[in-house]
């Protein structure tokens, strides 16, 4: 079971990592100075990575739990 662990750490740490590059894209999108319908429209195709990221993090925290109660 230590190799669920880890693969679940893999994944918990790839989906962090996809919430720190939506949270860096939404500062440039912002500072880009972009009128509103624009800035709406690529917020909108971060919002869906962020939720991405969300659930493969999620998913991730799901595996360790699961390695750490099988093991």
């Amino acid at each position: 079971m230590g190799g669920l662990i880890w693969v679940g750490t893999a994944a918990t740490a790839a989906g962090i990592g996809g919430l720190f590059w939506c949270i860096w894209q939404v500062t440039r999108a912002k500072r880009a100075g972009l009128d509103d319908a624009a800035l709406r429209a690529r917020l909108q195709r971060i919002v869906v990575l962020n939720l991405a990221a969300l659930g493969v993090s999620a998913l991730g925290l799901a595996l360790v739990i699961a390695g750490i109660v099988l093991g």
